[in-house]
């Protein structure tokens, strides 16, 4: 889901026991939905002014659910980008699901395909309230209400979204800009919660060079780049913990 300094973490919720899981799982989820609800028409509204079938609006979210990938994924469907460049990118922005999955407590749910479903809805806002929420109280299947619930949301607001966009006259100005916009607000958060300026300032260097090298593969080059960066960063700092203690 929406990326990495979009995400959303849930106030920690107290648990009755004597609570049905649904109950549970929709006290978690109904925070965090307020935030996805708009993303998801944000999403529905953009699918619509690209020129593409609301009804992609709904494979988008139903099938990718992968957040601020689904706002890149409209763009390269609209612009038939060829698919190596579109896996290459799908890689590098869901990248950081790897580390969820190593305390994401899916030991917790039983049944096979609900923790199949459990994998593939496991979004920054799923992961951030399995770490906020009582580890006592949060069933497997609270988990998986949860992130039905999470899921709900995205896909309703795309709904909306994908409907209003086709009443919404060409002529207006400024729709295009509206994903730029959004990035640039959860950038702001994103360098706000950071120690330092060296992580934005990578970032912006890495997508510069990218675009003076190679322009028509600035994305997966940009991104590439700064993986590279964040890994060789992550070793560097271990190795200094080591030698200071």
């Amino acid at each position: 889901m929406i990326e990495p300094a979009s995400s959303t973490a849930a106030p920690a919720v107290e648990l009755s026991p004597r609570t049905p899981a649904w109950r549970h799982a929709f006290q978690l989820s109904l925070p965090v939905g307020f935030g996805l609800l708009p993303l998801g028409i944000a999403l529905g509204v953009l699918v619509v002014q690209q020129g593409l079938n609301p009804w992609w609006a709904v494979a988008f979210t139903s099938l990718i659910y992968a957040g601020s990938l689904e706002f890149l994924a409209v763009g390269m469907v609209a612009a038939m980008t060829p698919l190596p460049y579109v896996a290459l990118t799908a890689l590098l922005v869901n990248f950081r699901h790897v580390f969820y999955a190593l305390s994401f407590p899916l030991e917790k749910i039983r049944n096979p395909f609900a923790r199949f479903y459990s994998m593939f809805a496991l979004t920054d806002e799923a992961y951030a309230m399995s770490v906020t929420a009582d580890p006592k109280a949060l069933t497997g299947r609270v988990i998986v209400y949860s992130q039905v619930y999470l899921h709900g949301y995205w896909i309703g607001g795309a709904i909306l979204g994908a409907t209003a966009g086709q009443w919404i006259p060409d002529s207006i100005v400024g729709l295009d800009f509206a994903l730029t916009a959004l990035f640039v607000v959860l950038s702001i958060e994103a360098i706000r919660a950071q120690n330092g300026f060296a992580v934005p300032v990578a970032a912006v260097t890495c997508a510069l060079v990218a675009r003076l090298a190679a322009p028509d593969h600035m994305l997966p080059i940009a991104m590439g780049a700064f993986v590279l960066f964040l890994i060789g960063r992550f070793v560097y700092d271990s190795r200094k913990a080591k030698i200071d203690a």
